[in-house]
């Protein structure tokens, strides 16, 4: 008798809080008209491409759908520094890797020190095409890789269907503005701070292609829009004893384990 009462107050719980968040999001004065979303967005994509150089500090979660419909998240911690136009270091690491990323305008050279082995290639070009290269020619993901190109809003915008202002959040104890957007095969949500510093502070990327709908999560917890990065900065040193890999072998630095349960 017990177990049923529990269940039914569960379940009137769960109902008053469904027709409470009808009732709040249904309301026209709730969802703000289409462009708001788009102006939003478009601020923080201006105020990122006026700077020229800067570096955070990330938490980023993926997830993967095992045959059996699982879903296995995987979590990672990293930071990035970027120096406009064709300078970029970045750090990732996680329970299954840790893999250092440098690029200095000519040469790509990427590290994982578990392996202790790295892969360079010779890419010359911009961030920008360093970025396009690796989705295109290497097939590396980089889910968030369009916030950091020098012009990101076109990037983000080409494909969207559908944009929304859904009100304000807290990120880590930030005020933002919580947009979402869909495309044909994902939807994304970005929460970007409020007020004259339009930086972002957590995107969502929701794979609509594969059953169980697995995400990209990721949280930026600290931003230094103010860093003067030296040369030095984007040097890579060959670490002792590592060994060298092919280009190709770039995807043997990805942020899931080897035989991860990928559906």
């Amino acid at each position: 008798m017990k177990r049923v009462l529990k269940s039914s107050t569960a379940a009137i719980l769960s109902m008053s809080v469904g027709v409470l968040l009808l009732v709040t999001l249904g309301g026209r004065a709730a969802w703000a008209e289409e462009r708001d979303a788009y102006t939003i967005l478009k601020a923080m994509s201006d105020h990122l491409s006026q700077l020229e150089a800067f570096h955070l500090t990330f938490d980023s979660d993926i997830e993967v759908i095992t045959p059996q419909l699982e879903k296995i998240q995987f979590t990672n911690s990293g930071e990035l520094l970027l120096q406009r136009p064709n300078h970029l270091r970045g750090h990732r690491f996680g329970g299954f890797s840790d893999v250092e990323l440098v690029f200095d305008g000519t040469t790509l050279s990427i590290f994982s020190k578990g392996l202790n082995a790295y892969a360079q290639a010779e890419m010359n070009g911009t961030v920008d095409e360093l970025l396009e290269a690796l989705r295109m020619g290497h097939a590396v993901a980089l889910p968030a890789g369009d916030f950091v190109m020098s012009h990101p809003y076109q990037a983000l915008v080409d494909d969207v269907l559908e944009a929304k202002y859904l009100g304000p959040g807290v990120i880590d104890g930030v005020r933002c503005d919580h947009l979402a957007f869909r495309n044909f095969d994902t939807d994304w949500q970005v929460w970007i701070e409020a007020g004259d510093q339009p930086l972002l502070r957590k995107a969502v990327i929701t794979s609509k292609t594969l059953a169980g709908g697995p995400q990209y999560t990721l949280r930026i917890k600290q931003w230094d829009t103010s860093a003067q990065p030296t040369a030095a900065a984007f040097t890579f040193v060959i670490p002792d004893g590592a060994s060298e890999l092919g280009p190709d072998d770039f995807l043997k630095l990805d942020e899931l384990p080897a035989g991860a349960p990928v559906k």
